[in-house]
């Protein structure tokens, strides 16, 4: 028998802050792993196009789209921010006559904004299963006009005819953000030939870009306060159906920005034995947009400190030394503040760090300031593991 929970049920559920129950939540997740090999894999080949690939891709299992940024207020205070929405897809599509409640994929969002001056972090959670339209990602269409991602009042719209518009709306006026995005930079896809390959193996990959400079400006609130702010954003956007392997427990994924216009994507994937993945690669963006992908072997990540979760119990590594020889940088990431964990057990259940660092270092001979933010997975427990 199928569990159909009424309307007035889910508005119910809606107001104590929950969509679906935890059992409900289990079962849909452990229904989507046994359909995984329906889903269309990332494989080497693929040629990206925009607009249309800024929507959304329902043929792959999993995708997000991820955006942080730092921010600076007219007195002076500093604040980062991430914003992420996440589509995991339970069963391929097979049929256009589908009943309002069917659940063809669930939705998640996470926001989280660190008062830099303060050395305050907060951070809040949405779940939906789309249903009666409270939740969704829109597709492709010729002559589509916009793309829009949203959990009911949260969402991400970009101006499909051209990419330098971008609209964020989150939390609410005690917490949240409304911020408008202008790009400065295009598209960068990371990997090569189409795919950023996580693992040994055919499909184990995604298919992987960022905008890594967006001019940013608007407003965020906190406890009530309206703060008007200005900076820089980046932004992720990641789709595929099966990239870890089960020997693979999480990554260190980092995004940084240099004062010189030079960005920087890294990731390590890490095995259940703390060994980085030769898989492990990354792209460096010059300041005309221009970029070159780096293999393992051109970089260098070393962790100089350690924190441990008081909520977890987590340890994860905290200040970094990175090494780009080939193109003479060495930098020096320092967390903004320690605590930069989400406990997601409202919404994927899964722990992690992520988190605003600030950047110092050279640049062949020339010292340089910068910015990141760095995501931090597989601490508490393997990431393939969480949901």
């Amino acid at each position: 028998m199928r569990f159909l929970p009424s309307r007035r049920w889910l508005l119910s559920m809606r107001k104590k802050g929950f969509i679906i129950s935890g059992l409900l939540f289990i079962l849909l997740l452990t229904q989507a792993k046994i359909y995984a090999e329906e889903f269309k894999r990332a494989l080497p080949g693929r040629t990206f196009s925009f607009p249309q690939d800024h929507f959304s891709h329902p043929e792959f299992k999993t995708e997000w789209w991820y955006y942080s940024g730092h921010l600076r207020s007219e007195d002076k205070k500093s604040y980062g921010y991430h914003l992420t929405f996440f589509r995991t897809a339970l069963r391929k599509e097979v049929s256009r006559k589908n009943s309002k409640w069917t659940i063809r994929n669930l939705y998640f969002a996470h926001l989280a904004i660190t008062d830099e001056s303060k050395k305050r972090f907060e951070y809040r959670e949405k779940i939906s299963r789309g249903s009666f339209d409270e939740a969704g990602a829109s597709e492709y269409k010729s002559g589509e006009k916009a793309f829009r991602v949203w959990i009911e009042d949260w969402s991400a719209e970009i101006n499909a005819s051209s990419i330098q518009n971008h609209i964020l709306r989150a939390g609410d006026k005690e917490f949240g953000i409304e911020l408008r995005l202008s790009s400065e930079k295009g598209p960068v896809i990371h990997g090569q030939n189409g795919i950023s390959q996580k693992a040994k193996g055919e499909g184990y990959a995604s298919h992987y870009y960022s905008i890594t400079r967006l001019k940013t400006e608007g407003k965020i609130f906190l406890k009530g306060k309206v703060v008007s702010i200005s900076g820089t954003s980046w932004i992720d956007h990641e789709f595929g159906s099966n990239q870890l392997r089960e020997d693979q427990a999480g990554w260190d994924w980092f995004g940084i920005q240099l004062e010189n216009g030079v960005d920087l994507m890294l990731y390590q994937i890490r095995h259940r034995d703390r060994k980085m993945d030769p898989y492990s690669s990354g792209t460096i963006v010059f300041h005309d947009g221009s970029q070159r992908h780096l293999t393992v072997s051109n970089f260098q990540v070393e962790a100089m400190d350690q924190w441990k979760s008081a909520k977890s119990g987590a340890t994860y590594p905290s200040h970094w030394r990175i090494k780009i020889p080939g193109h003479q940088i060495e930098l020096i990431l320092s967390p903004t503040t320690k605590d930069q964990e989400l406990v997601t057990n409202q919404s994927t259940r899964v722990t992690y760090w992520e988190g605003s660092v600030k950047v110092e270092g050279k640049s062949g001979s020339d010292r340089i300031k910068g910015m990141g933010y760095v995501e931090l997975t597989g601490y508490a427990k393997p990431f393939n593991k969480g949901i």
